[in-house]
């Protein structure tokens, strides 16, 4: 007898507009220990119609044990509708055999199953489906594939590890600290967020989970791009892995799920042969595809994934096995309205820019060129944006590792769920550690498409350390919901593969970029910029200290400047329609 849970989820299928061809006793379902290509045996479920014939299959595999029992529904569901399904157990996990390494094992076992699958006379074509670390399954062996193999559904992960684990120089915690933790191959019962401050972060597997994580540590330790450890082997191997397929694959992401910025990367690179059959699509959700847009309330079709683009997406290239034309959708929030874009990345139209000003304003630049008397008026500076610049100025703060910003709303979070998304945020400089700049309201609507910069000019009096950037709308009602974050770190500044130095005390203009959205202002709304040293713990605290971070054990406070004005003018820049 199913649960409640189990239940619900059979019912999705029920409202599918794919009806069942077949009853459930015209099915057969049933298991199958498959010995891999050395010999370990794999927990697999097989189900496909009882009526001879060949039935185009969709394969999946999975290592989570809460997910078992909606697989084997999902097996039985595609096989009353005609198609033949295949759902397999990563190695040491729910039931198969083997030692349980996170991703060392899934390409080599997927492709050996694979492989099989492609002999038998039941099979006429494949799909492969799976979200999540189920997605990597998928991605880990997509270059290689067999010819029955036909297309891929892949949807909240992506094959760019180190956009995945950092965002210069600082490691997002949130969620691979967590799933370190919780995928541990034994059970951990420490506390999540003692684990996430304990330092040095690299001896918090022994301290505080039973024993040495080697591969938590290789990621822990590895913060540059440049490293050899994410360009060699295994990580450089799933890189790669879009530019050498040759079979349309459906991205599904969310604007709010940690791996989005991975999965963009991976779509980008997508062989020709791919690129140009596959589909991309964002929505306003987080990693479980919910809508997490709080502040908008008109937001009736935002929706999220559903079964049912499952079904079309397999009907199109398997059932009928047609060739699917390339297609990017997104959801445009704010706009409450879906949209179809010709490329990505998406292409910048025009730009807004708002700089840094006296009294935590930011002012936005209009065209306006510059007159005879403004440019003999050394006393002021326009720079092209028609604002007069001429006072310079500073803001002052002190960053006390100690005491981190803690995260609310973003777009990298997963195990603190409830902070994840567009949420209502705080005042003004609602603590002594964060400085707020606010624009004078929009004049009209204002469509933001693509990837937001902040230019700042900063100084420190640390040897390294982090700044931070929270972009938000304020409504008229006054109430400000985040759009897009971001941080960089002097050491890794200006998108810097390697580590940098810094010299204590100087001043360095740096670039904090977000990862895309598609937002829309509202006309009468004000844009508001807050700039912090930590977001804890959508990412590691910086600890104000040279060298890398999870190796540090002391923490030192540090004085922060943002400079702005006349010969430094700091800005937020928007790409916009």
């Amino acid at each position: 007898m199913e649960n409640e849970k189990l239940a619900e989820y059979r019912a999705r299928f029920d409202r599918l507009p794919y009806e069942k061809i077949y009853a459930a006793d015209e099915i057969t379902l049933w298991e199958e220990m498959f010995p891999s290509h050395d010999g370990v045996k794999l927990r697999t479920v097989f189900a496909r119609p009882k009526k001879d014939g060949a039935y185009p299959t969709i394969v999946m595999r999975n290592c989570y044990a809460g997910q078992y029992d909606e697989l084997v529904i999902k097996c039985e569901e595609f096989a009353m509708r005609g198609y033949g399904a295949v759902a397999q157990m990563c190695r040491g996990t729910v039931g198969s055999e083997g030692v349980w390494e996170p991703n060392v094992n899934d390409r080599k076992d997927g492709l050996f199953l694979l492989n099989h699958l492609e002999k038998l006379d039941w099979i006429r074509c494949m799909g492969y489906q799976g979200a999540s670390y189920l997605a990597f399954t998928g991605w880990v062996m997509a270059d290689a594939v067999p010819s029955k193999m036909k297309s891929m559904f892949l949807t909240v992960y992506g094959t760019d590890r180190h956009t995945s684990a950092y965002k210069d120089g600082l490691f997002r915690q949130d969620i691979l600290t967590a799933w370190a933790k919780d995928n541990a191959g034994r059970p951990v019962d420490a506390d999540y967020m003692e684990s996430a401050k304990y330092r040095p972060q690299v001896e918090v597997d022994e301290a505080l989970w039973g024993g040495r994580l080697d591969w938590y540590r290789d990621w822990i330790t590895n913060t540059s791009r440049s490293d050899p450890y994410w360009n060699g082997g295994f990580w450089k191997d799933l890189r790669d892995i879009p530019g050498k397929m040759n079979i349309p694959v459906f991205v599904g992401e969310g604007w709010y799920d940690h791996h989005l910025g991975s999965a963009l990367n991976g779509f980008n690179a997508l062989s020709d042969a791919s690129a140009l059959h596959s589909t991309l699509r964002i929505g306003p959700w987080n990693h479980g595809t919910q809508p997490v847009i709080n502040g908008h309330k008109d937001a009736e079709n935002a929706g999220s994934f559903e079964l049912g683009e499952i079904f079309d997406w397999f009907h199109e290239t398997l059932m009928e096995e047609k060739t699917p034309e390339r297609k990017i959708r997104c959801y445009v929030i704010g706009a409450d309205e879906w949209r179809d874009f010709p490329e990505y990345p998406f292409p910048v139209k025009n730009t807004a820019e708002f700089y840094l000003a006296e009294d935590g304003k930011l002012l936005k630049a209009v065209s306006a060129a510059v007159s005879d008397t403004d440019s003999r008026n050394t006393d002021s500076h326009q720079n092209g944006t028609g604002i007069c610049m001429n006072a310079a100025g500073s803001v002052t703060y002190t960053y006390d590792p100690q005491n981190p910003n803690p995260s609310h709303g973003g777009e990298s979070l997963f195990a603190t769920w409830n902070e994840i998304g567009s949420l209502l945020q705080p005042e003004v400089n609602y603590r002594p550690d964060v400085v707020s700049f606010v624009s004078e309201p929009l004049e009209k609507d204002l469509t933001i498409i693509g990837r937001i910069e902040a230019e700042l000019f900063v100084e420190s009096d640390a040897e390294d350390t982090c700044f931070t950037m929270q972009l938000m709308e304020v409504f008229e009602n006054g109430e400000a919901y985040n759009i897009r974050n971001g941080l960089t770190t002097l050491a890794y500044r200006n998108g810097s593969a390697s580590r940098l130095t810094y010299e204590p005390n100087t001043v360095e203009k740096i670039r904090i970029t977000s990862w895309d959205v598609a937002w829309q202002m509202k006309k009468g709304s004000r844009l508001r910029l807050d700039i912090s040293s930590s977001n804890f713990p959508e990412y590691a605290v910086h600890p104000n200290k040279a060298g890398i971070w999870s190796m540090i054990r002391e923490t030192v406070p540090a004085k922060q400047t943002v400079h702005f004005g006349k010969n430094m003018p700091s800005k937020v820049i928007l790409p916009v329609e």
